[in-house]
């Protein structure tokens, strides 16, 4: 099988490492990847203008792609599976139609509400005026949403009127701090609770969810600071027990993938639920509609199975004939960022003790913004690395991936000391 992977980031490389892992697999095209995918055996990055959909079905037809496989919210929502799928070509993703999901909020809220999908009460605002109205009527705690796009960082949690009065001024105003995705907003509920990340496979018809993860989303320990596209995440989550992991398929997800199909957008591909837990209650906090970074650098080596042969038959049907098992482990992912992310950062610094991290048991360093410099890996992003180690158990998987980002250091480097915190305190 060849295979063309969308996508630089540390979900991609979690997804080239598992992919490779297939006897099925011969080589693996990644558009563009990072140094880190370019060490995995099978795999060779090449670069692809992704705002030229029909270029990069061409490269597919040129090079006898049979699997085209997209990790960035962005290209999905632009529409690549609709341009893949009328030349009969196979991509794992849902089409432009059913990425509305994770593409506008207020879509994916409404399609709550008209398919009696649990979620909080909400109202979708397309002015100023409107938006604050109406948390002036709710009052505080509440939480401002851009509708669209925000990579991560579209979502306030305002614990007061004035800072809900702020986010709203910087989403609609004249800053546009997200541009057009915060042309509208979604104004919700702030939910109590404890979150966790519930993502599954689907060919449209059929649904496997993954094991449940955590993602730990401020960028400072005890979850103080700034939201951040996520600093670190574990798996599996008990606050997600078996009981509300069957409550969220029964009532969350399989009806979600039913409404999509009812409505005209048949949704294949990988769909994420994010999820608040509160007692024996399970709630959409949003859904996404591709793999989660960070989750999916800690459910993927826990998957028991071949996610090339998964992600054709939720390309192509057939997905409940495919054998998916999870291992009996956990996961822990610490995510290494350049200091002051998510703000202003600087990058171009050099890292060292990636090989030694990587020689380290059950432990593998996924790149997230890296790039080569005069022969040396240095620092190209935000969230630089990614360090995932596999134990027995949670306290196992945490001491491991501790151990190899002891290793490793570049200028200013920041990460979280309390990743996996919820599970161990219990």
């Amino acid at each position: 099988m060849q295979i063309l992977l969308i996508g630089s980031g540390g979900r991609e490389h979690a997804l080239a490492w598992k992919l490779a892992q297939s006897g099925q697999v011969e080589k693996i095209f990644v558009a563009p990847g990072n140094p880190g995918i370019a060490a995995v055996k099978k795999c060779e990055c090449v670069e692809l203008n992704l705002n030229d959909l029909d270029s990069v079905a061409d490269f597919a037809e040129e090079h006898g792609i049979d699997l085209t496989v997209v990790g960035p919210e962005a290209t999905l929502v632009a529409g690549i599976a609709d341009v893949f799928a009328a030349r009969g070509l196979a991509v794992f993703g849902p089409s432009k139609a059913a990425a509305e999901l994770e593409g506008s909020k207020a879509f994916a809220k409404n399609l709550m509400a008209k398919y009696n999908i649990p979620t909080a009460f909400f109202k979708v605002c397309e002015d100023l005026e409107t938006a604050k109205a109406y948390v002036k009527e709710k009052g505080a705690p509440i939480v401002i949403k851009a509708d669209g796009l925000a990579a991560g960082k579209g979502v306030v949690v305002a614990m007061t009127e004035a800072e809900a009065y702020e986010a709203i001024d910087e989403m609609m105003g004249e800053q546009h701090k997200f541009g057009g995705a915060g042309a509208r907003v979604v104004i919700e509920e702030f939910m109590q609770g404890e979150e966790a990340s519930l993502l599954a496979f689907t060919d449209g018809e059929y649904i496997v969810p993954m094991i449940a993860s955590q993602d730990h989303k401020r960028a400072f320990d005890g979850d103080k600071g700034p939201n951040t596209g996520g600093m670190g995440t574990y798996a599996p989550a008990p606050v997600l027990t078996d009981i509300l992991r069957l409550r969220a398929v029964e009532k969350i997800l399989k009806p979600v993938v039913a409404a999509m199909k009812a409505e005209g957008r048949t949704y294949k591909g990988c769909l994420y639920a994010g999820l608040m837990v509160c007692g024996d209650e399970v709630k959409v906090v949003e859904f996404n509609c591709r793999f989660g970074d960070p989750e999916t650098q800690v459910v993927l080596p826990l998957l028991d199975g071949d996610l090339a042969e998964i992600m054709l038959a939720c390309a192509t049907g057939g997905l409940d004939k495919v054998n998916i098992g999870w291992h009996d482990k956990a996961a822990v992912c610490v995510v290494l960022a350049s200091g002051g992310y998510p703000e202003h950062y600087a990058q171009g610094y050099p890292i060292s003790g990636l090989d030694e991290a990587g020689k380290m048991p059950e432990t593998v360093v996924f790149h997230a913004g890296t790039k080569i410099s005069d022969g040396s890996v240095v620092t190209a992003g935000g969230r630089v690395l990614g360090v995932t180690a596999v134990g027995k158990d949670i306290a196992d998987a945490q001491e491991r991936a501790y151990k190899a980002v002891s290793v490793i250091s570049f200028k200013d480097m920041q990460y979280r000391k309390d990743i996996a915190w919820r599970a161990l305190k219990k």
